[in-house]
């Protein structure tokens, strides 16, 4: 079980359907029958997907009147972000060592 913050929000990540709310959400504040227009799935459906993703702190949903608009959190997407930056530094080196090395095999041997 995900019990560490960075396990939960990869987690909510891991869905498209969420990842598709998100991107939505990235647009500006919606509400729960907004979020789910472009679904064919249930409204319960969406609720589920949209607990998980206020569980991983990536939304919060608000009260005005009669409205409940759901709204993006980026603070854990940043924190995701910066862990994942120490593995792109790794990443980086590695293809600059593969480029370095299959030069040397195309350029073939020193005449």
């Amino acid at each position: 079980m995900a019990t560490d913050q960075l396990s939960v929000i990869f987690g909510a990540l891991a869905d498209p359907t969420r990842r598709a709310i998100l991107a939505r959400l990235a647009d500006g504040p919606a509400t729960v029958n907004e979020l789910a227009e472009p679904f064919a799935i249930t409204l319960p459906a969406i609720s589920k997907h949209l607990k998980v993703l206020e569980r991983a702190g990536l939304i919060s949903r608000g009260r005005e009147k009669q409205w409940r608009p759901c709204r993006l959190e980026a603070e854990p997407l940043r924190e995701a972000t910066e862990w994942m930056s120490r593995y792109r530094q790794f990443w980086e080196s590695s293809f600059d060592k593969l480029d370095a090395h299959l030069r040397t095999i195309l350029k073939g041997p020193e005449q």
